[in-house]
């Protein structure tokens, strides 16, 4: 069934705490996706985010992030009052996410509101239910306070190996700290299955998204360091990235650590269930970053500055989704498969049945070559969007592009009287064949370069952007609507 819907990160939501949280922003914003005609709304990864703020490199695959609370229930609940959400500094500009700002006082407010938590039933049930992972968690986010927030690389030694009587230690000595850990946790998934169901209620599906590959820095290789590709040492012996593209003429070099696929094949992929059940909970449907890496994967030696010198090698193929499908049925997962991929990764897209990706903005080229990404190619079984968040945006495209590339796509999308260009594309992704087209919210608006969420290969003012309060209007809504019932959307 052809469908619809905006891709726009939480962080992304206006609010008066500096960041968009799921509070009643959050709500009303599904409200306008549902007058607005459309089924989905796509967000970025949730998992808690630390060096360079990106959603990519969370402390861990499973845990939340606690930046997305929304502080006003905890005044609600008693826990903090509102005057001192008041008070705090979250930062002044309503466009922009102050990262140091709001970590800093949102983390003080959650440690208020801490002091006045009591244990409670659903808390309880939290801490069983999710024990498995929220364990090793809480104890590593303990840790990196009591380190002085050093990956834990450079830790002590003990601690650093896991040595069970260090860990023993720490858990005695930092058993406070680890209860704030679970605290945060507990409120932040209790928010999140809050607002998931308001949203389901209104009809709106949630894709979530999680990154192929995590963080260094985090408790997943901290805990089970013998899943990764890591030295005696605990370094990585290669990372992830990839080789030159579109983005980088020097790749780009992600830094994570690999996965020790034939480990990852003894324990029957065991890790990868539990990830993508938890996923499973929290979304309607997931996209998976870098899809390719299953079938080949990029491995750059550890300590080189670029990606331009590493080697493809051989991922688990259809052994992982055929153990993923028979612990957990079908799942929903959209197949992220952009960039220059090899015949292999096209039969592995086959044979798993998901959909791939279609991006409107690399069908242009100054050479008017015909390609995938222009919408007469789309395949049924796709989800089509004008950019991603690693694209500018449309309008900063359309507005930085060479001659050749401007000309190819105005002849080709054919804009019509009076209309804007960014409903122009808007319009050719929702009249392709893919059965689900997304667009970015910033492309729904018109807006250029001062609202682009993330530039590859870069760090800092990144993810950033944000929406200001009242630009998702009422007319905006019909606009969309109407497009999305013109093609059967």
């Amino acid at each position: 069934m052809r469908s619809c819907g905006i891709l726009m990160h939480i962080t992304s939501l206006p609010s008066p705490y500096g960041i968009g949280t799921f509070g009643k922003e959050a709500e009303r914003f599904a409200d306008w996706l549902r007058d607005a005609g459309q089924k989905y709304w796509q967000v970025l990864p949730i998992g808690p985010t630390g060096y360079g703020d990106s959603p990519y490199q969370p402390f861990s695959t499973f845990a939340g992030n606690p930046l997305l609370i929304d502080l006003d229930e905890l005044v609600e609940n008693g826990f903090i009052t509102k005057q001192m959400c008041e008070d705090a500094d979250f930062g002044a500009d309503p466009t922009y996410v102050d990262y140091e700002k709001v970590t800093r006082t949102k983390m003080r407010l959650l440690r208020e509101a801490f002091k006045s938590f009591t244990d409670d039933v659903g808390y309880t049930s939290f801490m069983i239910d999710e024990g498995d992972w929220l364990e090793d968690y809480a104890l590593f986010t303990a840790l990196k306070e009591k380190f002085g927030g050093r990956p834990w690389t450079e830790w002590d030694e003990d601690i650093k190996l896991r040595r069970p009587e260090a860990v023993e230690l720490y858990r005695k000595e930092l058993s406070e700290e680890i209860r704030f850990v679970k605290f945060v946790q507990y409120i932040f998934f209790r928010q999140w299955d809050r607002f998931h169901r308001y949203c389901n209620k209104n009809g709106i599906q949630i894709i979530g998204d999680i990154p192929i590959y995590v963080s260094p820095d985090c408790a997943d290789v901290w805990a089970q360091p013998e899943l990764f590709q890591l030295d005696e040492r605990r370094n990585p012996s290669r990372v992830a990235g990839v080789p030159p593209d579109y983005f980088s003429a020097t790749g780009q070099l992600w830094g994570n650590p690999l996965y020790n696929w034939d480990e990852m094949k003894k324990t029957g992929y065991k890790w990868w269930l539990k990830r993508i059940g938890k996923a499973n909970d929290c979304y309607d449907m997931l996209r998976i970053d870098h899809f390719r890496a299953f079938d080949t994967y990029y491995a750059i030696p550890y300590g080189h500055k670029t990606a331009e010198h590493g080697t493809w090698e051989k991922g688990p193929g259809m052994d992982l989704f055929n153990a993923i499908k028979l612990d957990l049925g079908d799942v929903n997962i959209i197949a992220e498969d952009l960039g220059d991929i090899f015949d292999s990764v096209k039969v592995l897209l086959k044979d798993s049945g998901f959909p791939g990706m279609r991006v409107l903005q690399f069908g242009f080229n100054p050479e008017n070559n015909d390609n995938d990404h222009l919408p007469h190619h789309y395949p049924e079984n796709s989800v089509a969007y004008t950019g991603t968040h690693d694209n500018a945006t449309i309008m900063q495209w359309y507005k930085e592009a060479d001659e050749g590339s401007r000309a190819m796509a105005k002849r080709y999308l054919n804009p019509r009287f009076l209309e804007r260009m960014n409903f122009c594309f808007i319009r050719n992704v929702y009249a392709s064949p893919s059965m689900l087209a997304i667009i970015p919210m910033q492309d729904v608006l018109g807006l250029g370069k001062e609202a682009r969420m993330n530039i590859p290969s870069t760090l800092g003012g990144n993810w950033s952007w944000r929406m200001t309060a009242g630009a998702a209007t009422a007319a905006r809504a019909d606009k969309l609507r109407v497009l999305a019932e013109t093609y059967y959307r």
